[in-house]
C-alpha cells in the first residue's frame, strides 16, 4: 500500500476553530435515515387508534396546522404515549450502548446486569406493601421515583461488587446476572405474598407498557433524559479512547476510572428513567446497540444511532402490539418476542467465534 492508498483509507479531518473531528459520511447518512424513519414511525403511532388519522394530517397537526378535532385527539390523547415511547427507546438504546462499550461485550445491557430487575423489584414493593397503601399515597410519580431509585441502587451494587482494581467486562456480566436473579426472586416473593389486586397491578407494570402515560410523567422522563444525554455527550470525547484499552487511554491523558464511573452512572440512570416511565421493557437495550453498530459499520456501539434504533424499535413494537392482534398487548410482549431470538443469535455467534 503506497502513500496515496493510505490517504484514501483514512477519513478526512475537519477543523472548526479549536474543534476538530473526523468526517465519516456513512455513519452520518445512516443516522439521518434512522432519524427520519423514527419520525415517520412516531407519526404512524399517533395515527393508529379507534379514530384513525392519516399520516399527512398527523404531520400537519404536529406542525401546528391541523384541524381542531385532530389537535385534541393527537396532542391531548395520543401524544403522551408516543413521546413516552420515543424517550424510553432513546434512553434504553443509549444505556445499552454505554454498558456494552464499557464491558466490551454485546451481552452487557441493563436487562442482563440486573438494573431493570432492581428497578422493578423496588416498584413492586411499593405497589404491594401495606396492601398497596403506599402506592396509593405516593401515586404514579412515587412509583416512578421508586423504580428510578431501585435501578440506581442496583447499578451501584453491581459496580461495587464487580470492582477489583478496575472493571472487567466478564466479571461485570457474571455479577450482574447474579444480582438480576436475586432481584427477580425478591419480585416473585412479593407477588406471591401480596393481595391479588396488587399482583394484577404489578404484573401489568412489570411487562412494560406505554398505556396511560400522562404529560407529567413524560415531562419528568424527558427532562431527566435530556440532562443525562448532555452529560454523556460532554464525557464522550474522553470516553472514546477507552475503546482501545485503559493503557492507551491513560497514555492520552484520560482519567479512565473516573470517566468509566460517570458513563456507567449515566447508563444506570437512563435505564432507571426508562423503567420509571414505562416499566421494565425487555431487550431494547440489548438489541438496539448491536443493530446500530451493524448499520453504521462501527466497531463499537454508536450512542446516537443506538438511541434512534431503540426509539424506532420501541415505537414500532407499540404499533404492532396495538394492531397485529384483536387484543391490545403491552409493548414489552413484542420486544421480548424480538429480543429473545436475537439473544440466542448473539450467543450462537459468540460460541462460533470461540470455536473458530
Amino acid at each position: 500500500m503506497n502513500g496515496t492508498d493510505v490517504q484514501r483509507s483514512v477519513a478526512p479531518g475537519v477543523r472548526l476553530g479549536h474543534v476538530s473531528f473526523v468526517w465519516r459520511p456513512w455513519p452520518v447518512l445512516v443516522t439521518l435515515l434512522l432519524a427520519a424513519a423514527t419520525f415517520l414511525v412516531f407519526c404512524l403511532s399517533i395515527g393508529v387508534g379507534d379514530f384513525p388519522i392519516a399520516l399527512p394530517r398527523v404531520i400537519a397537526t404536529i406542525l401546528g396546522r391541523g384541524e381542531r378535532v385532530d389537535q385534541f385527539v393527537i396532542m391531548d390523547l395520543r401524544m403522551p404515549r408516543a413521546l413516552a415511547g420515543l424517550i424510553v427507546g432513546i434512553a434504553l438504546g443509549a444505556s445499552g450502548a454505554i454498558t456494552q462499550s464499557i464491558a466490551r461485550n454485546p451481552l452487557a445491557s441493563p436487562d442482563v446486569l440486573g438494573i431493570t430487575q432492581g428497578a422493578g423489584a423496588v416498584a413492586v414493593f411499593l405497589l404491594t406493601v401495606s396492601g398497596g397503601t403506599a402506592a396509593a399515597i405516593a401515586g404514579s410519580a412515587g412509583v416512578s421515583a421508586a423504580a428510578l431509585a431501585g435501578g440506581l441502587g442496583t447499578g451501584l451494587l453491581v459496580y461495587f461488587l464487580a470492582w477489583r482494581r478496575g472493571i472487567d467486562g466478564f466479571r461485570l456480566i457474571l455479577i450482574g446476572i447474579a444480582v438480576s436473579a436475586a432481584m427477580q426472586a425478591i419480585t416473585n416473593w412479593l407477588l406471591v405474598t401480596a393481595d391479588i389486586k396488587d399482583v394484577a397491578r404489578s404484573q401489568a407494570w412489570l411487562v412494560g407498557s406505554l398505556d396511560g402515560r400522562s404529560w407529567d410523567e413524560v415531562g419528568v422522563a424527558l427532562g431527566c433524559t435530556v440532562v443525562l444525554i448532555a452529560v454523556v455527550a460532554g464525557v464522550a470525547f474522553q470516553f472514546r479512547p477507552m475503546h482501545f484499552g485503559d493503557e492507551v487511554a491513560a497514555g492520552l491523558g484520560v482519567r479512565y476510572s473516573a470517566v468509566r464511573a460517570v458513563m456507567l452512572l449515566c447508563a444506570v440512570l437512563l435505564a432507571g428513567v426508562a423503567v420509571s416511565a414505562a416499566g421494565p421493557v425487555p431487550f431494547v437495550a440489548l438489541v438496539a446497540p448491536q443493530v446500530a453498530m451493524r448499520l453504521v459499520r462501527c466497531p463499537t456501539p454508536p450512542l446516537v444511532a443506538s438511541g434512534l434504533v431503540g426509539a424506532l424499535l420501541l415505537i414500532g413494537s407499540d404499533v404492532v402490539a396495538r394492531t397485529a392482534l384483536p387484543v391490545t398487548l403491552p409493548v414489552g410482549v413484542v420486544t421480548a418476542a424480538i429480543g429473545g431470538p436475537f439473544l440466542v443469535y448473539l450467543l450462537v455467534r459468540a460460541n462460533l467465534r470461540r470455536v473458530a
